[in-house]
């Protein structure tokens, strides 16, 4: 209990026993303590340093322990003292680093990473700092990064990190792919496939990026991107991806495609009256049906869509002409 002080246990309990008993000497101390008399001497000498112990003026060869509320007192402020200090020096540190950070100098915005060894720990650590969302587009040709199955994912996602993931299809075919996207699925990750992505690519909360860097004998590299337009347009690259690619299923039998099933006519309607300032409940008892029905047929759009949000549904409703530009 008094480690906060700078106390260990033996030197604790050298203490406690001190107090207990008023006066002791080195033998009858180590006893008690069970410990030699070399150490339980070191002991005392560590508590006289601290102020809680001293040798007895009238008793010689005696140590007495001094009143618990003084000298712990005394040690207790200037360890609020110390800790005042150190969190006005944090203070000023974390403004220092904010100045410098922002207007950050153009080589601080990508870094290059090289050794498979580092890629990959570049790789877990993007996945492990994740708060809200992690993209990737994943090629059939794993090199540092071996796809889908890292412990890191499992810990994300069970902390509530949402996984967007496109595989080529390519990876179906690897000898561990079904298992790999089957493990992603029951995790609730979205998953879906194209016939070929064009690079590997690995976004974090849209603030950070890893992207390999290519070649046929030099060892496996990568840059890591940091926020900056560079970083934007790897974004807006995996979103691209995101939107053509076929969604995939966990079913009865397996991992299966969900073929490009576009909107029905009542998916129109809703999409048409959501646009036109009406509720969800509006909508509903509008074209007859139930709340749940209305949601549930929304989520499936914004999911085709790959969108995040309703705005973006009714903006992508308008290019893909789903519903009228202009009223007759």
């Amino acid at each position: 209990m008094l480690a906060a002080i700078g106390l260990d246990e033996r030197h604790e309990s050298a203490y406690r026993a001190l107090v207990a008993v008023g006066a002791a000497d080195v033998p009858d101390l180590a006893r008690r303590l069970t410990l030699g008399e070399q150490d339980t001497e070191r002991a005392l000498r560590r508590l006289e340093r601290h102020g809680l112990a001293a040798q007895s003026s009238a008793r010689p060869g005696r140590w007495v322990a001094a009143p618990p509320g003084v000298a712990l007192g005394a040690l207790l402020a200037q360890r609020r003292h110390e800790l005042e200090r150190a969190e006005l020096a944090a203070a000023l540190l974390a403004e220092e680093y904010r100045a410098a950070a922002s207007e950050p100098a153009v080589h601080d915005l990508v870094e290059v990473v090289i050794g498979a060894a580092a890629v990959t720990q570049r790789f877990l650590q993007l996945q492990l700092g994740a708060a809200d969302e992690v993209c990737a587009l994943v090629t059939g040709d794993p090199v540092a990064v071996t796809g889908m199955e890292n412990d890191a994912e499992e810990r994300a996602a069970a902390r509530g990190v949402r996984y967007r993931v496109v595989v080529e299809r390519t990876v179906l075919d690897r000898p561990n792919g079904i298992t790999e996207l089957t493990a992603a699925l029951a995790r609730d990750e979205q998953v879906r496939v194209v016939d070929r992505v064009p690079t590997k690519l690995v976004v974090a909360d849209r603030s950070l990026a890893l992207v390999p860097l290519t070649h046929p004998t030099a060892e496996p590299a990568a840059l890591v991107v940091h926020a900056s337009g560079l970083l934007e347009l790897l974004s807006g690259l995996f979103e691209s991806v995101w939107r053509q690619a076929l969604p995939l299923r966990l079913g009865g039998s397996g991992v299966t495609e969900q073929g490009p099933d576009g909107p029905d006519g009542t998916d129109l309607e809703i999409v048409s009256l959501l646009l036109a300032g009406m509720t969800d409940a509006s909508v509903a008892k509008q074209l007859d049906l139930g709340l749940r029905t209305v949601q549930r047929r929304v989520k499936r759009l914004m999911e085709l869509t790959g969108v995040t949000t309703r705005m973006q549904l009714g903006w992508h409703a308008h290019e893909r002409g789903w519903v009228a530009r202009e009223r007759p």
